[in-house]
């Protein structure tokens, strides 16, 4: 699965929510002010197409756009890549970071507590 830019995964992260979408919806469901141009939204999502996180159905002219690779796969992968990169496939290294950094409540803490209690078991 090739690695998508912050542009790229910002639209998916879109269509992933929308399920299918018109250029102009992923243009209307932006935040930004003022919004993207059209040409600049439609480029991403041919280029999205093209690395084939995307199909789409065709209405003349028209295209809707609906994912090809669903949200759980690529936060599998893309977290996998940032597990083993970043923390050495060590879950004590990733919890550790994330305690350090102050990132976890108290309530988190416990919820982690009672998950890794279920598993012993």
């Amino acid at each position: 699965m090739e690695e998508l830019t912050r542009a790229e995964e910002r639209i998916m992260q879109i269509i992933w929510k929308l399920e299918k979408a018109f250029v102009k919806d992923i243009i209307e469901e932006m935040e930004e002010e003022p919004k993207p141009p059209y040409n600049t939204i439609s480029s991403i999502v041919r280029i999205l197409e093209k690395k084939g996180y995307l199909n789409y159905k065709a209405y003349g002219k028209t295209y809707e756009y609906y994912p090809a690779i669903g949200k759980d796969a690529y936060t599998r992968t893309t977290f996998s890549k940032l597990f083993s990169g970043y923390f050495d496939n060590s879950p004590v290294n990733l919890l550790s970071f994330m305690v350090k950094e102050q990132t976890l409540s108290e309530t988190d803490i416990e919820e982690l507590k009672a998950l890794i209690n279920k598993n012993e078991k």
